[in-house]
């Protein structure tokens, strides 16, 4: 099989696609996305299986580091892919499959050059929760003796229903750094003293303006009833001690594509209209219709709006600096409606 054929034929003017063997999906939207990178991931598993089996012994000398002193790494998402390069330093290579601001990891379709390069990491890391599966899929394609591989809803011991947005969750950010930290040790473990170094600046002083931030938000708009626009807010709001108002179905329902109930989007009409949401939060990178016409209904009602992102945003920034940038803008518009 071709992985750079066409799997699908044609897109209907509604939320109907037509694939190879010409039957007709319908679902929303970002589903019928997530359902191509699953059959994508099928296509590279293909033409990266048929690559590895012709020198086996060579990948696995590879993906050993082949003499290099360096760790490889490959993120199947840049958030966790810049914790583990500032964690790793001048001792690790790190990759990351997801890079660009405009790139959803829900939807994404994998390359054959994805599947070579997890298959050369010697610490893949992946999210898991149903968020990036064609990533596992990739990696399970191409099995190398001493990869260590690292899933974070794993890590955090979710359920495959859980959120699966763990980057917004500050104790998980902790708990992935800790686990990296580790496994860098286990891998080299003659740089064990320089991987402890590495994370005790990156958590005491890389870190503090993040950790710092969400400390004085919660200090000074505790209890604030806020709105959100998907389940990636929900991860965030209780570190921040926020009262997030929004259904949890029309948050989940918005994250995984699928369509919000009738009831729900009353709901959240009546807290915008009477104002008992101070700020909405919104996701820039998959505004539908229905959050951008509850972006448009809370600026009319001078509520303030922020938005977030799901990836590194801009491109090339670090964890923190997009993080902080987030931060800040939603204290300023806490502030804005509070006047504290």
């Amino acid at each position: 099989m071709d992985p750079d054929m066409n799997i699908v034929s044609g897109w209907t003017a509604g939320r109907e696609i037509v694939i190879m063997d010409g039957s007709t999906v319908v679902a929303g939207p970002r589903r019928i996305r997530r359902s191509l990178g699953m059959m994508a991931a099928s296509a590279v598993v293909v033409a990266v299986t048929a690559c590895s089996t012709s020198s086996s012994g060579s990948t696995s000398n590879t993906a050993a580091g082949g003499g290099s002193k360096k760790i490889t790494v490959v993120a199947a998402e840049n958030f966790w892919g810049s914790i583990a390069a500032q964690l790793g330093g001048d001792r690790v290579t790190v990759t990351s499959i997801i890079d660009n601001p405009d790139a959803d990891p829900h939807d994404y379709e994998p390359t054959p050059a994805d599947g070579r390069a997890i298959a050369g990491a010697r610490l893949f890391i992946d999210n898991g929760v149903g968020y990036d599966p064609w990533a596992a899929k990739l990696a399970a394609a191409n099995p190398v003796d001493g990869r260590t591989a690292l899933t974070i809803g794993d890590l955090v011991g979710t359920k495959d229903e859980d959120n699966p947005h763990r980057w917004y969750n500050p104790d998980d950010v902790t708990k992935v750094i800790d686990e990296v930290t580790a496994d860098y040790k286990k891998i080299a473990p003659a740089d064990a003293g320089y991987f402890d170094q590495q994370r005790a600046s990156f958590t005491a002083t890389t870190l503090k303006p993040y950790t710092d931030l969400i400390a004085t938000i919660k200090k000074t708009y505790e209890g604030t009833p806020v709105g959100a626009s998907e389940s990636i807010f929900a991860m965030q709001s209780p570190a921040l001690g926020l009262n997030l108002l929004t259904p949890q179905a029309f948050l989940r329902a918005i994250s995984e594509g699928t369509d919000p109930t009738a009831a729900d989007k009353a709901t959240i009409d009546d807290q915008i209209k009477t104002r008992k949401i101070k700020v909405y939060v919104y996701n820039s990178q998959n505004s539908t219709p229905d959050v951008q016409r509850q972006v448009d209904a809370a600026k009319a009602a001078n509520i303030p709006v922020t938005a977030i992102t799901e990836t590194l945003t801009p491109a090339g920034a670090s964890f923190q600096d997009w993080q902080v940038a987030q931060l800040e803008s939603l204290r300023k518009a806490l502030a804005q409606a509070t006047g504290k």
